[in-house]
């Protein structure tokens, strides 16, 4: 799986955990706001200029999203980030050693 495609499933896993709890949302499926974002998300990691050579984006030196979008992938990422200890250790060893 190329680094890419793990940061894209990285993200899902953390907008899924942040829709779950922030949102209320008991369904498989996110919410309006959070498919959005995850879209967005997925369609900037698709476009990345450092493709399989980026790092975290928190890390990058360009910042690609726009400031609405970035500010609120920022919110999911504080609250989901130490969640993924409990929700998926692994993938959160693996986004640390980027």
């Amino acid at each position: 799986m190329s680094k890419i495609d793990r940061e894209k499933r990285t993200i899902e896993l953390m907008i899924k955990i942040y829709c779950k709890k922030k949102h209320k949302n008991k369904d498989k499926e996110l919410c309006e706001e959070c498919s959005e974002l995850l879209e967005y998300a997925h369609k900037r990691l698709s476009f990345c200029k450092f493709g399989e050579e980026k790092t975290t984006c928190g890390k990058c030196s360009i910042h690609c999203y726009k400031k609405d979008m970035r500010e609120k992938i920022k919110k999911v990422m504080r609250f989901s980030g130490p969640r993924l200890l409990i929700y998926n250790p692994i993938e959160l060893f693996r986004h640390m050693t980027y």
